[in-house]
């Protein structure tokens, strides 16, 4: 695998001279990049779980691999690492795309297990060759695309600059990956201390101490992890938190105000009977207060109301990208007049199809095989419409990351996932049957369209770095296939060990995807806490701003203790960017922020594994 005409030639004091190519595709990029991205798989998957949103692991794997590769193994070729990230981040684009569609099917059980009876019983081999398959056909749809999107569009991809800066500096990204892994120690050994002392779900209460009206909801979630994710986004995270203050520190006083008596009952002082009896201490009646009304409040109207805006998010997100959508479609009609991957530095076109059509057929029959009572006509149509779905999306979503760092990649999984539960619902199979057969293709696509931008974000990296582009493509189908594997293991133990859609693990994403399939299926129109969050979302996702609307919605169904300690992290990295050297942020704080994601996801992970070995 190694390329045999690099040659080092080592001088009497010591010095190498290089000749010919540096190694590029070689086992030791292979085996760090499949370590290292399930490594951050676990991390990211585990923190998307809790937050509601992923983020990317292309900068992790640059900056560990160069603590291994450079600081343990002595390799000093920079495209060598690149190759190493390109594989990690493979293994790791399965965290977005299973962890924001498969949990809704554990979700469905906990809420109505009578009537989705069996629902999560689903194969899980059959699961993780479906994503893997969508990863192959998400590949091969958007890799002819590369030369029209960075050679010839030159599209920004943030993200495959700030990766590019890491891999040109060796030395600096040695150093780095010692204050990763240090951040990582510190943030495990507190989450260690928050188990023993304070429980799972570990939160500090403030706001009784000062006596302030329980609706404020003054309570922190005790996590390094949270932090460090607040700080890696920073200033453009603070549409989140605004989420959660809207919430509790306007809507929840203004209500207590003047809304209706039911509301009045769990936001206003007065409402205090309503919760405690009359009888016991003041002090009891405080605590009572802080304990029942924010989670009143939340699970009442804050949290269907966050539900409704993810949905109108999507849809808005879907309308906003309109004009990428044509700016898409017009790279692939370009793409095609170059004649795709022809030349000697891209796959050849030949394999690209293969990829494509065998793809789609391994879909069709894995979508036959879900479940029993689908027909062969059913699951063709819906693998088909699925495959084509992979194709457009998978290319709209590169566009919308090359040009603005955003991805609508749930609100497309969510749109999809409800057109194929219409196709199958008036097939004749019962809904449990239709939900399942219907989440094997949504897990799929949204894992081959989350594939397909982290290619195109990667193959940046690359071209900044002059690598050799049918490398890095033969490095991302290399890391493809293990990601769903890691990834349904992760699944499967946190949901055994505390729940998937529970208040530790409330898997949004999921929960939303579940919200509109239960709706779908029971021929529901959501009821106005729906619709209004719904309107509310897609207002926001056609304002211009991104990806806002998404974010705020999250923030309206999160914990408000979860959203205040990520609205510290984005605080500081604004205080930090501020105040202090550019240097020491970029090279000192971004790594141990990104330490503390890791250290605590792995200790709640090993948590879950020796729970349920003590059962």
């Amino acid at each position: 695998m190694a390329n045999q005409t690099h040659q080092v030639t080592t001088l009497p004091d010591g010095a190498k001279i290089h000749h010919g190519p540096y190694p590029e595709l070689t086992w030791h990029a292979v085996i760090v990049g499949w370590v290292l991205g399930a490594l951050i798989a676990v991390s990211i998957g585990y923190a998307a779980l809790i937050l509601g949103f992923s983020i990317e692991g292309s900068e992790l794997a640059a900056i560990l691999g160069w603590g291994i590769l450079r600081g343990i193994m002595g390799r000093t070729s920079i495209v060598e690492n690149n190759i190493n990230q390109t594989i990690a981040s493979a293994v790791n684009g399965a965290s977005s795309g299973m962890m924001f569609s498969i949990p809704a099917l554990f979700i469905l059980n906990r809420q109505f297990s009578d009537k989705y009876a069996g629902i999560i019983e689903f194969n899980k081999v059959l699961m993780v060759l479906a994503c893997a398959t969508g990863a192959v056909v998400g590949l091969a749809f958007v890799i002819p695309l590369r030369k029209q999107m960075i050679d010839f569009d030159r599209l920004a991809y943030p993200g495959g600059i700030a990766v590019a800066t890491i891999l040109k500096s060796p030395g600096a990204g040695t150093q780095k990956a010692m204050l990763l892994i240090g951040g990582a120690v510190v943030s495990g050994i507190f989450y260690i201390c928050m188990i023993a002392f304070v429980g799972d779900h570990p939160a500090g209460y403030f706001g009784e101490a000062l006596r302030l009206p329980p609706f404020l909801n003054l309570t922190f979630f005790l996590s390094l992890m949270t932090v460090g994710v607040g700080f890696l986004s920073g200033k453009g995270g603070y549409w989140f938190g605004a989420g959660g203050f809207i919430c509790y520190w306007i809507l929840a006083p203004l209500l207590g105000a003047y809304g209706a008596e039911p509301v009045q009952a769990m936001v206003h002082p007065e409402g205090l009977q309503a919760v405690v009896d009359g009888t016991v201490k003041e002090a009891d009646a405080i605590h009572a207060l802080w304990n029942q009304v924010p989670t009143a409040l939340r699970l009442q109207l804050f949290r269907p109301s966050g539900i409704g805006m993810l949905i109108g998010a999507a849809i808005g997100g879907i309308i906003a990208a309109f004009p990428l959508m044509l700016s898409a479609f017009k790279s692939m009609r370009d793409a095609a007049r170059e004649g795709g991957s022809a030349d000697a530095d891209e796959m050849p076109l030949r394999n690209l199809i293969i990829g494509v059509f065998g793809g789609a057929a391994i879909l069709i029959l894995v979508t036959w095989s879900s479940v029993e009572s689908i027909s062969f006509t059913t699951a063709a149509t819906m693998a088909i419409l699925g495959t084509i779905w992979v194709w457009i999306a998978g290319v709209i979503v590169s566009e919308c990351v090359g040009r603005t760092n955003w991805s609508p990649l749930s609100g497309m999984t969510l749109i999809a996932v409800t057109i194929l539960i219409v196709i199958a619902s008036g097939s004749g199979m019962d809904d449990t049957s239709v939900i399942v057969a219907s989440m094997f293709l949504g897990g799929a696509m949204c894992v081959g369209i989350s594939q397909a931008s982290d290619m195109m974000l990667d193959l940046k990296s690359g071209y900044l770095v002059g690598a050799q582009p049918k490398m890095q493509q033969y490095g991302q189908l290399i890391g493809t296939w293990l990601g769903p594997i890691v990834v349904i293991g992760v699944i499967l133990l946190l949901h055994e060990n505390q729940g998937l859609g529970s208040d530790k693990l409330p898997a949004p994403q999921g929960q939303a995807l579940a919200s509109m399939i239960q709706g779908v299926i029971g021929d529901n129109v959501p009821d106005y806490r729906y619709a209004a969050g719904g309107g509310l979302g897609l207002l926001l996702a056609l304002s211009g701003l991104g990806g806002i609307g998404v974010q705020v919605g999250l923030g309206f169904y999160m914990p408000f203790d979860v959203v205040l300690t990520y609205t510290i992290g984005c605080t500081l990295r604004v205080i930090f960017n501020k105040y202090a050297d550019r240097k020491f942020v970029e090279g000192s704080c971004v790594p141990i922020a990104a330490g503390l994601i890791v250290g605590e996801a792995l200790v709640g992970v090993g948590n879950a594994i020796y729970q349920i070995l003590l059962k």
